[in-house]
Order: structure tokens, then C-alpha cells, then sequence
């Protein structure tokens, strides 16, 4: 499956250092168990309307339970967490 996050940053958040450093959080996400591969995608249209980011977990079916239990996801939500106005999650088949 492809466990989509995408996320739109406060408004008076720095925007580019968020997006690097979520990147750089997000580079040894395929060495979790069940993740595959990660892509991450910024926005490029600046409009007040579209979110920000877009990360795109490759994984296998079970391995969400896992995921959600890492040390990676737990400091990408303690982390991150305060600086966004709102998130989506989605799931779908590859």
C-alpha cells in the first residue's frame, strides 16, 4: 500500500527548513520493517489553499501497526506536530 501524509504548515511557519528537515527525518524510513521506500514531495503552486508536503510511505499492507509504533513516527509527530495547521492521511493500493 502507499500511506500518503500531507500536510499544510501553519502560517507562520518556515515553510523550506520544515520541509528539509522532515526529509532529513524521513531518509532511513525504508529500514523499518515493512517500509519499502519513501518519497517526499514539497508543494509548488503558493497558494493559501494547498498544503505544503507530501510524503508517500511504500509499504506492506500489515506493516502500518509497526509504523505507527517507530521511533521515526513517534519523533515526527513530537516533533512537527506543533508547527501543522492540518494533515491528511490517506491509503490506497500501489
Amino acid at each position: 500500500m502507499i500511506h500518503y501524509i500531507i500536510v499544510k504548515w501553519n502560517s507562520d511557519a518556515n515553510k523550506k527548513a520544515l520541509s528539509e528537515n522532515a526529509r532529513a527525518l524521513y531518509v532511513d524510513a525504508a529500514k523499518i520493517s515493512g517500509v519499502r521506500k519513501v518519497g517526499i514531495k514539497e508543494n509548488i503552486t503558493p497558494r493559501d489553499n494547498r498544503y505544503d508536503l507530501m510524503i508517500a510511505l511504500y509499504m506492506d499492507n500489515d506493516a502500518l501497526t509497526v509504523w505507527d509504533n517507530s521511533e521515526l513516527h513517534l519523533k515526527w509527530k513530537s516533533d512537527f506536530g506543533g508547527f501543522i495547521e492540518k494533515k491528511c492521511i490517506f491509503d490506497c493500493e500501489e
